[in-house]
């Protein structure tokens, strides 16, 4: 599912949106793993790493 917000969006028809995608019941599933990430080393330290392996 793609929402498309375009620039100049009023805060209420951006907050309807987001709305609509919370009671969405496809994303769902996806919705409930927002946030849940364990990672064991330093965020910016893997960017960095995953940046360097496109070299």
């Amino acid at each position: 599912m793609v929402t498309v917000i375009k620039k100049g969006s009023s805060a209420k028809k951006v907050l309807e949106k987001v709305e609509k995608l919370k009671k969405d019941k496809e994303n769902k599933g996806i919705s409930r793993l927002c946030g849940n990430t364990k990672l064991k080393s330093d965020p910016l330290k893997l960017q960095k790493q995953w940046r360097y392996e496109w070299k």
